[in-house]
């Protein structure tokens, strides 16, 4: 199969440093007929190896008198395509999602740089954009330093684990119950949960979200009146609990019929709707609350979740973490477990741009200007472009001494480095 998907899609780059990427995909062509008939190539012809085979696969794919095997030097070469193709560094002529990274600047790019720098507040020149990170994640270093040396850093510590270098946080101490919660145990023990249906029902009489329920079709027949019973009493609670509008027609005494609300659930639930309706219920819900009492919802953390689905469906992925069939949902939410933003992501996809477009179109009133993650949401392409945005990234990095390495010094350089600067960046801010 390798060969005809060779002959068929044409791979472009405009980046030097990807080109032995580009010669080995032209090696697999010219010797994609011989593949089956020889194990090795030939010692004469020339193979890349710096950019493709990494360091760990090197023995699987050269032996010990020096020659390159087939089947292995192929399967280096297509995951560096695929890392490649992610990082937009190769890509596809005549496609649409794996075009050409430069189609996607505007177009008068060049012309109007100014105007697009200032928009993301940053520098013109590199060097300066360089030299004042490179300030910042020093200062932030030099406090660290000194508040470990001081012990004023909380408990914050370096030590060991297993022999390699490791940053012991403290437990946080047990707190002491507030005052007002006895009194909050009361009222609920006195007057228990409140009804899914009636928080629905409040929440449309404050704000009239069901109003951004518009229909799909050309032209509206259904009086709002009606559409409003069904779409809260039916629809919402039947996909929002995961009853379903089947067992919901069955168990209620309503008077609506199942192709009714099907009817509703077909041509006014879409997802442009739903992003309005979430858009306009935590809009409302900021401009409610009083700041003395909540604060300024500047901050959200994201993460993905993974829901259960049948393998007939065709938006089903097989997760290989989770080993199941199902969907992944990346969600948004603020730090007072508001949701700002919803959506469907592949299983198998990066998480990091997921947190990217939560962070630029999630369109409510809130101004977030810091992002937590986990570590699956957390790169240093992830770094650089919320860097450039105007975000800080905070990210829960684990196995932070399997990334430096044993043989890591306990004693950091001065200037830090690229690598180290993102990681430190978030433990900082």
């Amino acid at each position: 199969m390798l060969p005809a998907l060779l002959g068929a899609l044409e791979f472009r780059c405009n980046n030097t440093a990807y080109q032995s990427v580009m010669q080995a995909l032209d090696l697999l062509r010219r010797w994609a007929t011989v593949s089956g008939k020889t194990r090795f190539y030939d010692p004469a012809t020339p193979v890349p190896l710096d950019g493709v085979v990494p360091a760990a696969w090197r023995e699987a794919v050269v032996d010990d008198n020096g020659r390159i095997e087939h089947i292995p030097y192929e399967l280096c070469v297509l995951v560096a395509l695929r890392d490649a193709l992610r990082r937009r560094e190769v890509y596809l002529a005549g496609t649409g999602r794996w075009r050409n990274p430069e189609d996607d600047l505007p177009g008068d790019y060049e012309t109007s740089r100014e105007v697009h720098y200032a928009a993301i507040r940053q520098p013109l020149d590199p060097t300066a954009f360089i030299a004042d990170l490179r300030r910042r994640m020093t200062a932030g270093l030099d406090r660290l330093d000194a508040a470990i040396d001081t012990g004023t850093a909380g408990g914050v510590m370096v030590t060991r684990r297993g022999g390699d270098p490791w940053i012991r946080v403290p437990k946080l101490e047990k707190l002491p119950e507030p005052t007002n919660l006895a009194a909050l145990k009361e009222v609920i023990a006195r007057w228990g949960t409140l009804d899914l249906l009636d928080v629905c029902k409040e929440a449309d009489f404050l704000t009239e979200f069901t109003s951004e329920f518009s229909s799909a079709a050309s032209r509206e027949v259904i009086d709002r009146a009606t559409l409003r019973r069904r779409l809260l009493l039916l629809v919402l609670f039947a996909l929002g609990t995961n009853i379903g509008i089947r067992q919901v027609v069955a168990t209620g005494e309503h008077g609506e019929t199942e192709a009714a609300l099907r009817h509703v659930r077909r041509h006014f639930v879409t997802r442009d709707n739903l992003r309005r309706v979430v858009t306009k219920l935590a809009s409302a819900t900021f401009a409610a609350r009083d700041p003395a009492w909540w604060g300024h919802g500047t901050a959200c953390a994201s993460d993905s979740t993974k829901f259960g689905s049948w393998e007939s469906n065709l938006m089903t992925e097989w997760h290989q973490r989770y080993a199941g069939p199902g969907v992944m949902i990346y969600w948004h939410v603020e730090r007072r477990s508001i949701c700002i933003y919803s959506q469907l992501k592949s299983c198998s996809s990066s998480e990091v741009a997921a947190m990217i477009e939560g962070l630029l179109r999630h369109c409510t009133d809130t101004d977030i200007d810091t992002n937590y993650v986990d570590t699956h949401g957390a790169s240093v392409v992830g770094f650089a472009f919320t860097e450039l945005l105007g975000f800080r990234l905070a990210s829960r990095l684990k196995n932070t001494s399997a990334r430096s390495g044993s043989t890591a010094p306990t004693t950091r350089p001065r200037t830090p480095t690229s690598a180290t600067c993102s990681p430190v960046r978030s433990a900082g801010t």
